[in-house]
């Protein structure tokens, strides 16, 4: 079995989640600066085997999607042209930021710590993966 990698894509960063190879336990990767991301995807899908990328969907509260989703639709057209054989999926990932943001606090990192917007990148990811293995 090969891992699955999930992606919490902004425009500025972007947050990566990867499960271990039996595909079990979600674990935050990195967070990318979102212009070097398919660099790193490429070198990451070389070293490692990846089975497919999850990849966050921005939705608004009303389920529309958010502003965001034209910026998502470009990378995962590079994606498909770059990395054709990983096959997408895409996971709702409304309020992961929310929660990535609770689970700081319930893990008793200090308010410096959590005004760290990498880290919450990263969780968040961690998140739409659980989300994913738990469905």
């Amino acid at each position: 079995m090969g891992r699955i990698l999930a992606i919490d894509y902004g425009t500025k960063r972007t947050g990566i989640a990867v499960t271990d190879e039996l595909q079990i336990i979600a674990s935050g990767l990195a967070t990318v600066p979102t212009p070097e991301l398919m660099d790193f995807l490429k070198e990451y899908t070389r070293k490692e085997s990846v089975e497919r990328i999850i990849v966050g969907e921005p939705k608004r509260y009303s389920n529309e999607a958010s502003e965001s989703e034209k910026y998502i639709r470009v990378f995962l057209e590079k994606v498909s042209k770059q990395l054709p054989d990983i096959p997408v999926e895409r996971v709702d990932e409304r309020f992961t930021s929310k929660m990535a943001f609770q689970t700081m606090i319930d893990s008793g990192l200090k308010k410096k710590q959590r005004r760290n917007k990498e880290l919450i990148d990263e969780i968040s990811a961690t998140i739409i993966l659980q989300s994913y293995l738990y469905r």
